[in-house]
Parts: C-alpha cells; sequence; structure tokens
C-alpha cells in the first residue's frame, strides 16, 4: 500500500506531540494567522524551509493539528526514505516520499499537504541566504495545486535561523580537501550540510523562541491566463510574495515581543508566580 493512502494514527500523533513538548516548551511558538486557514480540506501549505529543516516542521505541524484539525502531511525528499530507522520515523509522522502521485493521492483523500518547494537546498543554505527562498526554477507545487484545484495555504516560519551561525557552508566544503571524498562518495551537493555552530559554540541550537505566520489562501482558480506553465510560473510567484511578507511580520513581531528570549520568558514566570504567592 502506498504511504500516500493511509494517515498517521491518533496514537501516533499522541506519541510525536508528547515527544516534542519539551522542545516545544523551550521555543515556545508564536502562531499568527491560524484563522486564515480553511476549515476543509484539500489544502496545500507552503512555507519557507530553515537550516536543519527539522526544528520546526513538527511544531508547525502540531500546532496546526491542534488548532484546527488539520494534520499535515510532509512531501519529503526522496534522500529520508533511504536512511534505515529514520525513514520509519518520518513515515510515522506522516511524510510521504515527495512525488506528483503520492501529492494527487493525499488530494483525493482531502488531506492537508505540506511541501517547501526550497527542499535540501534551502535547508543546507549558503552564507549569506538566511531567511531566502531558495526554489529556484521550481513550480512543480504551483502545477499540482492548478491541476488539482486545491488552494494554497503560504505560511512563514523564524526563529531557527537566528539559533545558528554558519561556519562552513557547501561550498567552502566542497572546495576543501573533503570536497573530492564527498564527490567520490556521490553526494548530491544540496544534501551537504553546512557546519552550524549555536550554543556555546556547539552544534545545538541557541534557545530561540519560534514565530509561525499564515496568511491568506492562494486559490489557483484565479491564475486562469496563459498556458499552464506561465499560471504555474505566476502562482508561484504570487506564493513567493505571500510568504516573504508573512516573513517580515513576524520579523516585526519578534522585534516587540518582551517574550522573545528564553531569559525574559523564565523571568516573567518567577514574577507572576512571586506575585501570586504575595
Amino acid at each position: 500500500m502506498s504511504d500516500a493512502a493511509w494517515s498517521p494514527s491518533g496514537d501516533a500523533v499522541a506519541a510525536v506531540t508528547l515527544l516534542l513538548e519539551p522542545w516545544r516548551r523551550v521555543c515556545a511558538p508564536r502562531v499568527e494567522g491560524v484563522e486564515r486557514i480553511p476549515a476543509q480540506g484539500p489544502l496545500l501549505f507552503v512555507g519557507n524551509h530553515t537550516l536543519y529543516g527539522i526544528l520546526d516542521a513538527p511544531l508547525i505541524m502540531i500546532e496546526v493539528h491542534e488548532r484546527t484539525g488539520h494534520y499535515l502531511r510532509p512531501l519529503a525528499d526522496h534522500a529520508h526514505f533511504s536512511m534505515p530507522g529514520w525513514r520509519d520515523l518520518v513515515k510515522v509522522m506522516g511524510a510521504v516520499d515527495g512525488t506528483r502521485a503520492n501529492c494527487a493521492r493525499l488530494f483525493e483523500q482531502g488531506e492537508t499537504v505540506l511541501v517547501f518547494p526550497g527542499g535540501a537546498r534551502e535547508v543546507n543554505k549558503r552564507k549569506g541566504e538566511k531567511y531566502k527562498l531558495v526554489w529556484g526554477e521550481r513550480t512543480g507545487f504551483a502545477r499540482m495545486a492548478l491541476q488539482h484545484g486545491t488552494p494554497i495555504v503560504p505560511f512563514a516560519s523564524v526563529g531557527v535561523e537566528d539559533a545558528f551561525d554558519i561556519r562552513w557552508d557547501a561550498e567552502d566544503l566542497l572546495t576543501s580537501p573533503l570536497g573530492p571524498i564527498l564527490r567520490e562518495l556521490g553526494v548530491r551537493e544540496d544534501l551537504v550540510l553546512p557546519v552550524l555552530s549555536g550554543l556555546g559554540g556547539l552544534p545545538l541550537p541557541r534557545p530561540m523562541r519560534l514565530y509561525f505566520g499564515f496568511g491568506e489562501p492562494i486559490d489557483p482558480a484565479d491564475f486562469e491566463e496563459g498556458s499552464l506553465d506561465q499560471r504555474a510560473w505566476a502562482l508561484r510567484e504570487a506564493t513567493q510574495r505571500a510568504i516573504e511578507a508573512q516573513l517580515e511580520t513576524l520579523f516585526e513581531l519578534r522585534r516587540e515581543d518582551p517574550k522573545r528570549s528564553l531569559l525574559g520568558r523564565l523571568a516573567r514566570a518567577a514574577l507572576n508566580k512571586a506575585a501570586r504567592w504575595s
């Protein structure tokens, strides 16, 4: 049976939510615009991919599920399904191999699909690409939305890319003595992980609050003029602009947020507790 032919069980969703609860508490996600998400599927959620890719995406899935009942089914890079153990974990979370056939099957089942058009290349950002959409010439998600009449929900995530500094990116590594070894092993260039530093100079994320924002749904029926290629490009561009607008909104919210730091949140919690006891 295709992985797209089933949905994660309630027990699996509950287990994933429980497993991620400590990280969720550290990040204290602030969610904006959830009221814009349509009540009924199918839907296609399209957003920016951040460094490592796994630090915010599961939390986005949890927040959307708890607030709307939608459980997002990620279209994952083929590489995820080539790694024993890891592929079982991503399947339990509801991810499917990111093929057009799997996407179509999910739409037919009325499910909500999650896609990051930047894929692995956007996860493994280069220096100077912080929060940039690195989509190349990709229009596949837009073509699928047009062909199936599926509304796009643009969203943005802010926080993860402030938790790290890129010390060496893929270009640095591929031009180093390590480069020939990576090429000999057949490692895809877009899968070359950057070397990051964060908490204490280690490759661990500094504790940053995460911000998720959802924009107005984009109806593919509004893109009627031109060939399918032209319509797909126009829809892609509209989606990109909507995500970039959400990013700017979240940057502003973060600047004004008195709870943006973990220490700030702990201090406020301690003061509130002291006030209750006084």
